[in-house]
């Protein structure tokens, strides 16, 4: 066999490994989604850190864009010490697990094709500012890419939380490190960011939260 058949070989052993170690099991991710539950299973549920605000809904999120958050936390790149803990227990397959099982979860989402409210005139000017759909999408709820949230339908106050996030620098607690996103967010003022989330948070959306038993 010559150098360069045994160099194709090699290198389709290479991703067919690993393919196998990536591929997503949404069975295998329901049962670890039990660390999960807790929070994402109530509906309403809220959480305290870094200041009040409802846990973000995750059913029905694009299970690459879970993968990508969890790997944020797991490195420390968002700054959010329950969920670096949890994160930081999870292998790239938990992960990939954990996307398959709640891209689906709950099934179709009832609303997410409805028409969108018309934005008043403050708010699209804010929305063009920040030029959000050129990323999240056709009512932001159809990102461009599969590792970009969903936002229309989320919660309003974990937007403004999030979205305060991206501001925040030099806080070894609080903030997110994404270059795109600081550079969107920084511009605004807090009381634009809460005129944006409440917005979007009327949205139609996919996402949803599924009440889950503790005890399951």
């Amino acid at each position: 066999m010559n150098k360069a058949l045994s160099m194709i070989f090699a290198l389709a052993a290479v991703a067919g490994f690993s393919g196998a170690a990536s591929a997503q099991d949404a069975k295998a991710g329901e049962k670890k989604a039990a660390m999960c539950i807790g929070c994402h299973g109530i509906p309403g549920y809220q959480a305290s850190f870094p200041e009040i605000h409802k846990v973000p809904m995750i059913s029905g999120q694009s299970g690459k864009y879970i993968v990508a958050a969890l790997n944020a936390y797991k490195k420390g790149e968002r700054k959010h010490p329950t969920m670096r803990g949890i994160a930081a227990s999870l292998t790239d397959q938990d992960m990939a697990d954990l996307g398959a099982f709640y891209e689906t979860h709950g099934g179709p989402a009832k609303n997410a094709d409805a028409p969108a409210p018309t934005s008043p005139a403050q708010v699209a000017e804010l929305l063009k500012k920040g030029n959000c759909a050129s990323c999240h999408g056709e009512n932001l709820n159809k990102p461009i890419d599969p590792s970009y949230p969903k936002l229309a339908g989320q919660h309003a106050d974990y937007l403004y939380v999030a979205l305060k996030a991206y501001q925040t620098e030099n806080n070894s607690q609080v903030g997110r490190a994404n270059a795109i996103m600081a550079g969107m967010a920084k511009p605004f003022s807090h009381a634009e960011l809460k005129l944006l989330a409440n917005y979007i948070a009327s949205l139609p959306s996919d996402l949803k939260t599924v009440p889950e038993s503790r005890f399951r």
